[in-house]
């Protein structure tokens, strides 16, 4: 069994940054994305917190893209090509949504953040999501539309409400 998150991170961030990409060159793509990978590991830890959860994931996948893809509008302009778009497979549609709220939500974050640091995932690990949680004006340039609160919202909506039960009570308060 596969207890490893990271082809779920790694193409989740992958997606994020395809459908909300960097404004600017290489240095603010790189910025971009290290912010989606942030988010989505934060989310993606919170989703599956040991690794039973993802160990069951990789035994059952976790969905693929097509619902975020026709969310976004992304779905209609071409088919994909199944041997190169394959890691479209490896999206998990309800950690897109919670990076999605992350990303857009610094007191949100913040709860998330505090809430894995102490989890499974975290043990072992330095916890470093700066850049998810205080990023700098240079950050905020580099991915204007992945942290865009608007552009992120059909997103983030689909399960804003799973990750606030997730964070505990008085959470669906703020929804």
């Amino acid at each position: 069994m596969q207890a490893d998150l990271s082809p779920v991170i790694a193409a989740t961030a992958h997606w994020m940054t395809c459908a909300y990409p960097a404004s600017g060159g290489a240095l603010a793509a790189a910025l971009c994305e290290v912010q989606a990978r942030q988010a989505v590991t934060v989310a993606a830890w919170l989703r599956y917190p040991t690794s039973m959860d993802a160990a069951l994931m990789g035994m059952a996948g976790p969905g693929g893209s097509a619902r975020l893809d026709w969310v976004t509008g992304a779905d209609g302009s071409a088919e994909w090509d199944a041997d190169e778009d394959a890691w479209r497979t490896w999206v998990d549609e309800v950690v897109a949504s919670w990076a999605a709220c992350l990303l857009t939500d610094p007191e949100l974050a913040a709860l998330a953040v505090a809430d894995i640091a102490h989890g499974e995932h975290a043990a072992g690990t330095p916890g470093e999501f700066r850049r998810l949680l205080n990023p700098d004006a240079t950050d905020r340039r580099a991915a204007a539309l992945l942290r865009h609160p608007d552009l992120l919202a059909p997103v983030a909506t689909l399960h804003r409400g799973e990750l606030l039960i997730r964070l505990g009570p008085g959470q669906a308060l703020i929804a």
